[in-house]
C-alpha cells in the first residue's frame, strides 16, 4: 500500500506545483480512489487562478478505481470498482432540495476541484453520493471529459423539450461543442453549428452538423431565421455578449439554453422575450444517475471526445495548451507508475 501520492496543486492563485502528499483516509459516506485519468476543462481556469483556499488540487473529469471505503457507504460500492466524479461532488441527502430528489441542486454540494480537492492527483477522496459507474465498454482516458463536457451537454439537450426535428443551433465549437454536435445529431435533431472561422467547417459536419455558420462571415440570426429559427439553442460559450444576440434566432416559443458560464449578464430585449414567449434558461451538469445516463448514450450512439493526453507531470504545460484554446477538444491529464 502506497503511504503517499503525487498530486497539483494551486499553491496560490495562477501557480500550480508538483507535490507528494500522505495517502488521505475516507471519512464516513466517503470513497479513496486511486485516479487513472482526469480530463482539464475550462472551468479549471476559475478554480486555478482565483483559488480560495490555497493549496488546492484542481480537476472535476476523475475516473478511478475505488482503493479503499469509509463507514456507511452503499454496497454497491466496492474495493475495485471502476467509478467517476464529475463537478458535482456528491449531495447532502438533507437540504430542502435535496429532500425533493432535486440532488443537482443540493445546497450542501461539493464542488471538487473548488470546495474540496479534485482530480489532478494520484489519489482522491469522493463522497459516495457524486459516484459514478464507468461502463467497461470506455476506456478512463475517454470516459473522463464526458463527465463534465459530455454530461453539460446531453442533460441540457435531453430535458430541453426538443424533439426529433426540431431545428436546434449549437454556440461554440469547443470542448462542450463538439461533443454537443455529436449528441444533437444522434438525438435526431437538425443541427446547426454556430463558430468563427472557415478552417473548422469540414471538422464541424463530421462531428454532426448538417449546416455550419461561420459568424466571420455569415449573421447567425438571419441564417437562423431563414431556416425558421431555431427550437433551441444551446450556447457552450463565456461571451454574453456573443450569446445575446444569438437569442433573437430563436423561433417562437424556443429555448435559449445556457451551459458556458460567463462573467458578465446577458442583455435581453423584454419585447422578444414576450412577443414571442421564448425562454432562457440556465442548465447544471447534473447528477450522478445524468452522469451514468450519458456514458450509456454515449456507447449507444457512438459518440466519442476528440482529446490530446499528456503525463500528470506536465499538468501545468497541460492547462496551459488549454486554456490557450489550441487543444482539439479536450486535454486529459493520465497517470504514470
Amino acid at each position: 500500500m502506497k503511504k503517499t501520492y503525487r498530486a497539483i496543486q494551486a499553491s496560490s492563485a495562477g501557480v500550480l506545483e508538483l507535490v507528494e502528499r500522505p495517502r488521505p483516509v475516507p471519512s464516513a459516506g466517503e470513497v479513496l480512489l486511486e485516479v487513472e485519468a482526469c480530463g482539464i476543462c475550462g472551468a479549471d481556469t476559475g478554480d486555478i487562478n482565483a483559488v480560495r483556499d490555497a493549496p488546492r488540487v484542481p480537476g472535476h473529469e476523475i475516473v478511478g478505481r475505488i482503493a479503499e471505503v469509509g463507514a456507511n457507504v452503499s454496497a454497491m460500492w466496492k474495493v475495485g470498482s471502476r467509478v467517476g466524479v464529475g463537478r458535482l461532488g456528491g449531495h447532502c441527502n438533507a437540504c430542502n432540495m435535496c429532500r425533493q430528489g432535486i440532488f443537482q441542486l443540493c445546497r450542501n454540494q461539493q464542488f471538487v476541484g473548488s470546495s474540496c480537492d479534485g482530480g489532478y492527483a494520484e489519489m482522491v477522496v469522493a463522497r459516495a453520493t457524486g459516484l459514478v459507474a464507468i461502463p467497461e465498454s470506455l476506456n478512463s482516458v475517454e470516459a473522463a471529459p464526458l463527465l463534465c463536457a459530455g454530461l453539460a451537454t446531453f442533460n441540457a439537450m435531453r430535458k430541453s423539450g426538443a424533439l426529433a426535428g426540431d431545428l436546434v443551433a449549437v454556440q461554440g465549437i469547443g470542448g462542450l461543442g463538439h461533443l454537443a454536435l455529436q449528441y444533437a445529431r444522434k438525438m435526431g435533431f437538425r443541427v446547426v453549428a454556430v463558430g468563427r472561422g472557415g478552417d473548422i467547417a469540414e471538422e464541424v459536419r463530421a462531428l454532426g452538423a448538417h449546416r455550419y455558420i461561420d459568424t466571420n462571415v455569415e449573421d447567425p440570426v438571419k441564417v437562423l431565421q431563414g431556416m425558421g429559427g431555431a427550437q433551441l439553442v444551446l450556447s457552450t460559450i463565456t461571451d454574453s455578449t456573443a450569446a445575446s444576440k444569438l437569442v433573437a434566432a430563436l423561433a417562437p416559443q424556443g429555448k435559449f439554453l445556457v451551459v458556458g458560464v460567463g462573467k458578465d449578464p446577458l442583455t435581453v430585449a423584454p419585447g422578444l422575450m414576450v412577443s414571442g414567449e421564448r425562454v432562457i434558461q440556465g442548465s447544471i451538469t447534473g447528477t450522478s444517475y445524468d452522469s451514468e445516463r450519458t456514458l450509456d448514450f454515449s456507447v449507444l450512439a457512438d459518440v466519442h471526445p476528440l482529446i490530446e493526453t499528456m503525463p500528470l507531470e506536465r499538468a501545468a504545460e497541460a492547462y496551459k495548451r488549454m486554456a490557450s484554446g489550441q487543444v482539439k477538444f479536450r486535454m486529459v491529464l493520465t497517470m504514470g507508475d
